[in-house]
């Protein structure tokens, strides 16, 4: 329920959150660098508006790192530190949320 709310909420706002190429967040400019083939500034801008509602900026930098360093993404999901724990849920929460958005 939590993410049809999130998705409702980004359907509504999409067109005030696009952000401008110069206000490109963290999420966002790691996509657009990353050689994945959907990497466009639309997709990536849509990624980085449910990165803006459902991770907070020490996230965003951390999950930005994934787009360079997809291994860095394994070694958080199997750690066992609490902080990595609730970092990870969160991610997989913006992962679903962003799937299901932007797709």
């Amino acid at each position: 329920m939590k993410i049809i709310l999130t998705v409702a909420a980004l359907a509504v706002g999409a067109a005030v959150f696009t952000p401008a190429p110069a206000m490109a967040g963290t999420i966002e400019r790691a996509c657009l660098k990353s050689d994945r083939k959907a990497a466009n500034r639309s997709t990536c801008g849509c990624i980085q508006q449910v990165a803006d509602l459902v991770l907070d900026r020490r996230d965003q930098r951390l999950a930005a790192k994934f787009f360079k360093d997809p291994h860095k993404a394994q070694e958080i999901r199997v750690s066992k530190s609490d902080r990595d724990n609730q970092f990870w849920k969160k991610y997989h929460q913006f992962g679903t949320t962003a799937e299901a958005y932007c797709s």
